[in-house]
C-alpha cells in the first residue's frame, strides 16, 4: 500500500505530461490543416482567374458538393457541371475573386470552413464594368488523398 501512495502522484504526473503532449500535437495539426485550406483557397481563386469559374468550381468540388445559387440548391458535382453548362459561361469578361478572412478546422481534421469577401464582375452590353460584392462561406472536407474539396459554397 505504501508503494501505491508513492506511485499515484507519479502516475498522475505522467498522465498530465502525455495529455499535454497530445494537445500540443493537435494544435500543431490544426494549424497545418488551416494553412492547407488557405493554400487550397488561393489555388482555387487563381484557377478561377486563369481558367474560368466553371473549371475552378468543378476542380475543387467534392462529389457531393452543394452550391447555393439564386436561393436554390445545386446538389452534386454532376448537377454543378450542368448548372455551369447552362450559365453561358463562355463570356470571358465574367470574373470572380475572393479572399478568405477566416479559417477554422475541426479537431478531427476532417472538415474546415472559411469565410470572407468576394467580388463578382462582368462587362455589360454597353461595355460598362458591373461589380457586386458579397460575403462567401465555404465548407471544406479532407479527401482520402489528403487534398481538400468543398462540400458547401
Amino acid at each position: 500500500m505504501r508503494n501505491m501512495k508513492k506511485l499515484s502522484p507519479l502516475l498522475l504526473l505522467l498522465l498530465l505530461f502525455v495529455y499535454s503532449c497530445n494537445t500540443n500535437s493537435e494544435k500543431g495539426s490544426i494549424e497545418i490543416w488551416k494553412n492547407e485550406i488557405l493554400e487550397t483557397e488561393q489555388n482555387f481563386t487563381q484557377l478561377a482567374q486563369e481558367e474560368g469559374i466553371p473549371v475552378a468550381f468543378l476542380a475543387y468540388a467534392d462529389e457531393d458538393a452543394v452550391l447555393l445559387r439564386n436561393n436554390k440548391l445545386v446538389i452534386g458535382k454532376n448537377t454543378i457541371r450542368e448548372y455551369y453548362a447552362n450559365q453561358g459561361s463562355e463570356d470571358t469578361s465574367i470574373k470572380l475573386m475572393w479572399k478568405p478572412e477566416f479559417v477554422d478546422v475541426a479537431e478531427s481534421g476532417e472538415l474546415g470552413y472559411t469565410y470572407g469577401y468576394y467580388t463578382f464582375s462582368y462587362i455589360d452590353s454597353t461595355g460598362k464594368k458591373v461589380e457586386s460584392d458579397g460575403v462567401f462561406h465555404t465548407v471544406w472536407k479532407k479527401q482520402p488523398d489528403g487534398t481538400w474539396r468543398f462540400v458547401w459554397d
